[in-house]
């Protein structure tokens, strides 16, 4: 056997465990607010995402690997000595591989995407010096792992508050639901089908045009929200539907209590008694609606029936960010495999290449057996532990993260799925006030992104040297 097929397989199996990893621990990103709002089992979210991660890392999955196996170091650099850029990105791949799996073990939703970057520049930088990276592509890059997060975190937190005011503070929450949920039907399904037809079937060589895509994206997306526009009409709306309370009160209640106390900082020594003392009765007031919504709901509420269909429109938005998912994310693992199978077969680096299409085959399929196996730990993580998710919140969750990811993965932006996933649920939650996050989850969370990148840069320069005394 020769050098060159021992290092065909190394980086086949370390692309897998790449693949593998990232199943493990971003597909929770996917699931996690599924599993944690309990609108699915652990069990039935493990199949759908391997449906649905499997099609978009196989569909759509080759705009973004691309960027990742040549938009970070210049492969110019390599061209006098491609055997130090095969072994180089072999070892991004196994140092990524590394680190992805400590982060599963400690159930720490790590950014994958941060990862193989941070692998990849450290050892170009380490080979060739600051001019083997690309630095205006690598701010691209960079600018988007922020604005991923905020764009995210914006559309969750004000689609939750669209349904707020609409839906929960309604008079009668069952009624609004059935007109504005088609809406939602149609958004999620227009989005998700556009997404797949504009150029999203080019490797399967199917390109429709982007008017074509839009109409055929349109009609489908109506067609949907006409049949869930039926099957809501045929839901039963009861008595307790109408109910005295909203949760209008507790917010306008707090509002009170925020005004009143500025009054009480500022008012007169005559004044300032009286002042507190009705600040302490509307505080009293407040509890009690507070506690009274956080019976109404695990009890038979007029929000029951809501969340209830809200379930089937989770399950939609989690099959959106699980076919986001697999189209931005498998590239973090077939990116740099891609790139090493070229050079071996030629000999040379190049600037050019294409993704063949049993590589995103296999690609998908590490990153299914990833989540079937392990994603438990981190779906735990993002379901439970942030902040405390019902279907309507999870719903805006997964919509928020899902439009931001597929924009990416068009735009050819390797973005972090973790980060535009945490930020929705983050949106979420400050939609509810502060107080309804977990900040010390959070902490650990924003400390462990911030700490990937050096560690895997520093990983893959270990393994780069450890593998370039055995081949070289």
């Amino acid at each position: 056997m020769t050098i060159v097929t021992i290092l065909e397989y190394l980086t086949l199996l370390a692309g897998f465990y790449m693949a593998w990893n990232i199943g493990a621990n971003d597909v929770a990103n996917a699931m996690g607010t599924s599993v944690g709002s309990r609108a699915l089992t652990l069990k039935k979210a493990v199949i759908l995402a391997a449906i649905l991660e499997f099609a978009g890392s196989v569909l759509v999955g080759g705009h973004v690997s691309e960027t990742i196996q040549k938009g970070i170091v210049n492969p110019e650099i390599f061209q006098s000595t491609p055997m130090i850029f095969i072994i180089g990105m072999l070892g991004a791949l196994i140092a990524t591989g590394i680190w992805l799996n400590l982060a599963s073990y400690l159930a720490l939703p790590v950014s994958t995407t941060h990862a193989i970057v941070g692998a990849v520049l450290g050892f170009g930088m380490i080979i060739g010096g600051m001019d083997a990276v690309h630095w205006d592509e690598m701010g691209q890059i960079v600018l988007s792992w922020i604005l991923s997060p905020l764009m995210s975190g914006i559309i969750s937190y004000l689609l939750f508050n669209i349904l707020q005011k609409k839906i929960f503070f309604a008079l009668n929450p069952m009624q609004a639901t059935r007109k504005l949920a088609p809406y939602l039907v149609f958004a999620c399904i227009t989005i998700l089908t556009l997404s797949v037809l504009f150029q999203g079937l080019a490797n399967l060589h199917l390109i429709l045009s982007f008017p074509k895509a839009l109409l055929f994206s349109l009609v489908i997306g109506l067609i949907a929200a006409l049949l869930a526009n039926f099957l809501l009409s045929r839901i039963p709306i009861t008595a307790y539907e109408i109910s005295a309370y909203s949760p209008h009160y507790e917010i306008s209640l707090e509002k009170a209590i925020k005004h009143l106390q500025r009054i009480e900082l500022s008012s007169s020594e005559e004044m300032h008694k009286e002042v507190s003392e009705i600040v302490q009765r509307v505080q009293m007031l407040s509890n009690r609606v507070k506690s009274h919504s956080e019976q109404q709901e695990h009890r038979n509420s007029p929000f029951s029936s809501v969340e209830k269909v809200f379930v089937y429109l989770q399950i939609m938005s989690a099959c959106l960010v699980a076919f986001a998912h697999g189209a931005n994310d498998v590239a973090n693992a077939i990116g740099p495999v891609a790139g090493v199978l070229q050079v071996l077969q030629t000999q040379m680096v190049s600037q050019q290449s294409s993704i063949p299409f049993w590589l995103l085959i296999m690609g998908g399929a590490g990153i299914v057996l990833g989540l079937a196996t392990w994603g438990w730990r981190v779906i735990e993580t993002i379901g439970k532990k942030i902040t405390e998710l019902t279907p309507t919140r999870g719903f805006c969750a997964e919509f928020g993260a899902a439009a931001t990811i597929l924009l990416a993965s068009k735009l050819g932006m390797p973005i972090s799925t973790t980060h535009a996933l945490v930020g929705a649920v983050l949106g979420v939650g400050l939609a509810r006030g502060l107080q309804a996050l977990n900040l010390k989850i959070l902490r650990e969370i924003v400390l462990s992104w911030i700490i990937t990148i050096p560690i895997c840069a520093i990983l893959s320069i270990l393994v780069f040297y450890a593998l370039k005394a055995i081949f070289i």
